[in-house]
């Protein structure tokens, strides 16, 4: 018998999971995720991607503020689901909510946990420059991520990997994955492992103020954090000119050759100097410019080798 669900998510990582379920033949009584939020150059009210997603299906959204009043709980128990399945969704599940489906609440989580629990551990893992990761299904306890885990499905991270690659990587497994769980559930079968107490880190959520690249750093921290950082929220520098510097976000980099002044670029190919060694930019983006290479951009903005980026 398929499950009746709720489902919750926001993001376009949890779009490919709302599509398995759904495919799968699940009954979905209800679809939570983030309200409507102003976007574009118009500041147009924009649904959320699972939004979109859900509505193409006619299922019914709810876009609650909060999760933790007794209206709240009230309203998700009426839907009687038997599971909710909760992707990136966004808000804070108190224990009312965790208690009122009686097969429980599955997140699916993109770290091997417990390493990486939180808000942004695909950015984090890449950043830390780990050559592995994994996406999870676990079942949800009121700690931070820290449930019981349901299956799991490693992958390798390659060492120019952005988080944007990874990301589009997880997604469709753990699709697939959840897909498989909730099968599992449905016969009675889901084996749940606890995790591990030892390895425990927390990926905090990206903050503006460490998206600067600092080319003090060895050319291996800078590399990491400029792929952790891509495409979204983007590291960046600042390019001295007649005018005021102009923030150049870099969205691609690779080893590079040379040394010298960390910030200095060595070459015509954007090669800059780190503490030790040095990154070569492959792919960049000025503020309200599309994508280029590193090539395409210099063709259009010189950039003498001895310059000092900021």
């Amino acid at each position: 018998m398929p499950l009746r669900l709720v489902f919750m998510g926001t993001p376009d990582f949890a779009v490919p999971t709302l599509l398995e379920i759904v495919g799968r033949g699940h009954d979905v009584a209800a679809v939570y995720t983030r309200a409507p939020r102003p976007a574009g150059r118009g500041m147009d009210l924009t649904p959320s991607p699972v939004e979109t997603a859900a509505r193409r299906f006619g299922l019914p959204v709810l876009t609650p503020k909060t999760l933790r009043n007794e209206e709240a709980a009230a309203a998700f128990r009426a839907h009687g689901a038997d599971a909710a399945v909760v992707v990136a969704y966004g808000l804070i599940l108190p224990k009312p909510i965790l208690d009122a489906v009686p097969l429980g609440c599955f997140n699916l989580h993109g770290s091997a946990l417990p390493r990486w629990r939180g808000a942004a551990p695909i950015n984090r893992a890449v950043m830390a420059g780990d050559t592995s990761t994994a996406v999870m299904v676990m079942r949800m306890e009121e700690g931070l991520d820290t449930g019981p885990v349901a299956m799991a499905e490693h992958v390798g991270i390659g060492p120019d990997m952005t988080a944007g690659e990874l990301h589009d990587k997880l997604s469709p497994l753990g699709a697939d994955l959840m897909g498989r769980a909730l099968a599992a559930l449905e016969r009675d079968s889901l084996k749940l492992t606890p995790q591990s107490q030892d390895g425990v880190t927390y990926a905090q959520k990206i903050d503006k103020s460490e998206t600067r690249i600092d080319w003090q750093r060895p050319w291996k921290d800078v590399h990491d954090h400029i792929r952790g950082l891509a495409p979204f929220p983007g590291a960046w520098f600042e390019l001295p000119g007649a005018g005021a510097p102009a923030r150049i976000k870099v969205l691609r980099s690779t080893r590079g050759e040379g040394s010298g002044a960390p910030g200095t670029v060595l070459d015509d190919n954007l090669t800059i100097a780190c503490r030790d060694g040095a990154v070569r930019i492959v792919q960049l983006q000025r503020a309200g410019k599309q994508p280029m290479t590193a090539e395409a951009f210099l063709r259009g903005t010189p950039v003498a080798p001895g310059t000092v980026l900021n």
